[in-house]
């Protein structure tokens, strides 16, 4: 399939055809080209060398999210860049808990948290002071979005590993959870949020 747009273009077609196994190639029309990486004026000289047979095929995995809300499920989505905890229109910071495989990890004041894949470490979570990871790693990182603590610091996990987020019971504001920035849901004090490789 040919996405012609930016990369946001190129996230929404990637998650709609990934359980398809369709391969993606996309042409820029947009502001950003990190995905999509021919430029309108190769479009016939590398469209003609794909078609040829002269290209490589890269693999990249989704993040499977889960907003769960006294254990039932109220959203889900993928994405293959990030998934955001933020405090949506508030200024407020937010409070919550992070497991890792079902262990504690920290309980934290911010103004949000991203789960990258590889992918989308040089998106979001690079803005916000995460690492680099090479596309072949399989990986996620962690990354806190201006935390209140001196001592929070991004952390990279396996790519098998299941992250679970608790939003504190005690907040007053209705944070929100955003899937590549297309996708958005509104959580309550007290929902999880639950994030792993699909």
């Amino acid at each position: 399939v040919i996405v012609v747009g930016g990369d946001g273009s190129m996230l929404g077609a990637a998650r709609s055809l990934a359980q398809s196994k369709v391969p993606v190639l996309g042409i820029n029309r947009g502001s950003l080209g990190f995905l999509t990486d021919i430029r309108p004026d190769e479009l016939e000289t590398k469209v003609a060398e794909v078609l040829d047979g002269q290209y490589l095929v890269e693999s990249r995995f989704l993040l499977d999210t889960e907003v769960r809300r006294h254990g039932q499920v109220i959203g889900t989505a993928d994405a293959l860049n990030d998934v955001v905890l933020h405090p949506g229109k508030s200024t407020r910071m937010i409070e919550f808990e992070l497991y890792i495989d079902g262990q504690f990890v920290c309980s934290q004041k911010a103004d949000g948290l991203i789960v990258a894949t590889p992918t989308g470490s040089t998106a979001y979570a690079l803005s916000a002071g995460g690492p680099i990871m090479h596309p072949k790693l399989d990986a996620i990182v962690v990354v806190p979005m201006y935390p209140h603590t001196l001592s929070s610091r991004p952390i990279v996990v396996d790519g098998n590993s299941e992250l679970k987020v608790v939003v504190s019971a005690d907040m007053t504001i209705y944070p929100q959870v955003s899937c590549d920035g297309q996708n958005h849901f509104t959580c309550a004090p007290g929902d999880t949020l639950h994030v792993a490789k699909k």
